[in-house]
């Protein structure tokens, strides 16, 4: 027999919303299932019973924005920590990027519950996607997501000549982080000094240290792209809103 779940749970799955959304919309009386309303938070359902959702949500929805930073070095992705600023105290009207294409006019009620869908070091720079939205951060950061992310890393051989071709194949698959193995990467060779890496996950500093068990000193290290989204020309230290026409 299939077992009852949490309505907010179902409507995640689904893709509708974040559970945190889902919860004010039940309790805003915008979300039906058969038909009726459903208010009360915690709610148990089928999955196999019908979910719709109001008018309100919709337009609430629409009105969430997510926002691509060029990071620079020195900026945390999340809260601040150790004196260092969160890179969200760059999205303000004078970092905007003039080419930015995007309708949306920036309001300071939009800094409200953006957070950051996935980290990027202190010590690196590149693209780091902050939003509103939690279909997005589920989409990037969640437990099954297949997004890839796409790095330029600079790095130094710490032993003689050149990294053997087997230590290569080895940071495309074969390596253990944490007593678990790591999801295959594309990893090849920019120029003599720097890589490319494509991966499908996001472990904690995972390409510094991928690099440290081969042999390899990580000199800098760029985050390019994100699923279809490139970081491009942006400048760095400025922001642009995800067009909508863009989609990871």
């Amino acid at each position: 027999m299939t077992e009852p779940l949490r309505l907010s749970k179902r409507m995640s799955e689904l893709g509708l919303c974040s559970r945190r959304e889902a919860d004010e919309w039940i309790a805003k009386g915008w979300v039906r299932v058969d038909g009726q309303v459903i208010s009360e938070l915690g709610t148990k359902i089928l999955p196999d019973q019908r979910i719709t959702i109001e008018r309100q949500a919709a337009a609430q929805q629409s009105k969430l924005v997510t926002v691509l930073i060029n990071k620079p070095m020195g900026y945390v992705s999340g809260q601040a920590e150790d004196g260092y600023e969160p890179a969200v105290t760059l999205i303000k009207p004078e970092n905007r990027w003039a080419e930015d294409r995007a309708d949306t006019q920036f309001h300071p009620t939009q800094l409200r519950s953006l957070v950051p869908a996935g980290r990027l070091d202190i010590d690196s720079v590149g693209l780091l996607i902050l939003t509103q939205d939690g279909r997005i951060a589920k989409q990037l950061i969640g437990e099954n997501t297949a997004v890839e992310k796409e790095y330029l890393v600079r790095v130094q051989y710490s032993k003689p000549g050149t990294l053997p071709e087997r230590e290569l194949q080895r940071l495309q698959h074969g390596l253990v982080l944490d007593g678990k193995p790591l999801l295959p990467a594309k990893v090849r060779w920019q120029n003599e000094d720097q890589l490319s890496f494509i991966l499908r996950e996001g472990k904690k500093r995972q390409i510094r240290r991928m690099c440290d068990i081969v042999g390899l000193k990580v000199m800098g290290l760029k985050r390019v792209r994100i699923g279809n989204v490139k970081l491009g020309d942006l400048p760095t230290g400025q922001w642009r809103y995800l067009g909508p026409d863009e989609t990871f």
